[in-house]
């Protein structure tokens, strides 16, 4: 049919698909969990039907790649874009318990956890400094079972389940300084997407935060004075912080545009994604409700920046199998 790429153009344009692809499942899935989060619930699933279909496209990837070409599976498996797969599914088991699919979403905890002990192990092995934001995705991993624990722990009512979440949360802000300590500044303003992760680390940091202060109950009492105080301030800390980086990150866009699609971008639009899930999830936690303004601003640039990103890889896609000149000047720098 014209018009149409031949199955094997299709094949050749998904075989170059660099892990960090599993970006686009977190950040249409955290746009999901956003949109929940300010009440517009048809939007949101929506949101989760698409992410869900990526996500099923790139597990079957993961498990196609691991049993057909092993070494390349393990030479993927020590870059820091395969903690994607692990980031991604948290955060698909979290817009799944907020549905009340508890069962689906701990399958899908137990999954991420399986899955986070060993590719954590191998990509910290390979970090050095100087290195792209991606660097981040360990606390991010870490930090998304953080809040899909706490999340289960509430709607299932299981003390373990929060405590074993606030020992990740703790190591997951351990992650994020030994990583900051390896990131390349001058990233900021010459990173092609994902040094916006730099960001989008504190924000989930955040948002588990609320999470392990919202799953306490007097049924539960998870926490006492002293312990809730400090993830009181934690969490506004970080929300405060992750604000200052959007901030940072921002002005170095618009000092220093980047404008050609790149598959990283991915990673652009889940730190603004998550950024107004956590303040919107911080608003109620710390019940600061002026907060609810400024978040509800934040979830609709994210959404304008997806849809962007979108249409982006959509010009890619069509420029690579040759369908138009309409996305030949757009180029992903992935590929090089």
């Amino acid at each position: 049919m014209p018009g149409t790429p031949a199955p094997h153009s299709l094949r050749a344009w998904w075989a170059q698909r660099p892990p960090a692809a599993g970006a686009a499942v977190m950040a249409t899935g955290i746009v999901s969990v956003g949109l929940h989060l300010a009440g517009y619930e048809v939007l949101s699933r929506i949101a989760l039907a698409v992410a869900c279909a990526a996500w099923l496209a790139l597990a079957a990837d993961f498990a196609v790649r691991l049993v057909r070409w092993p070494r390349r599976w393990r030479q993927e498996a020590v870059t820091p874009g395969a903690l994607t797969a692990v980031a991604a599914t948290t955060v698909l088991g979290t817009r799944f318990s907020a549905l009340g699919w508890q069962t689906l979403a701990a399958a899908l905890l137990a999954l991420s956890a399986l899955l986070w002990p060993g590719l954590l192990y191998a990509v910290v092995r390979h970090w050095h400094r100087g290195m792209p934001g991606a660097v981040f995705l360990g606390c991010v991993a870490t930090q998304g079972l953080a809040v899909l624990g706490a999340t289960l722990a509430a709607a299932d009512t299981s003390a373990w389940l929060a405590h074993a979440a606030l020992v990740l949360f703790w190591l997951g802000l351990v992650l994020y300084a030994v990583a900051l300590g390896r990131f390349d500044l001058r990233q900021v303003t010459e990173g092609p997407g994902d040094h916006w992760v730099a960001g989008g680390a504190l924000a989930i940091s955040a948002l588990a935060g609320s999470k392990l202060i919202a799953a306490d109950s007097p049924r539960l009492y998870l926490w006492n004075v002293d312990a809730d105080d400090v993830l009181h301030t934690v969490t506004g800390g970080l929300l405060a912080l992750d604000l200052a980086w959007y901030a940072v990150l921002l002005a170095a866009e618009f000092a220093r545009p980047r404008t050609g699609y790149d598959v990283r971008r991915w990673a652009t639009v889940f730190p603004l994604g998550m950024t107004a899930a956590a303040t919107l999830s911080v608003a109620a936690a710390l019940d600061v409700s002026w907060l609810e303004g400024p978040g509800e601003v934040l979830l609709w640039v994210a959404v304008a920046v997806w849809l962007v990103v979108a249409v982006g890889a959509v010009r890619a896609f069509r420029a690579y199998t040759g369908e138009g000149a309409g996305g030949a000047g757009l180029t992903s720098t992935a590929r090089r």
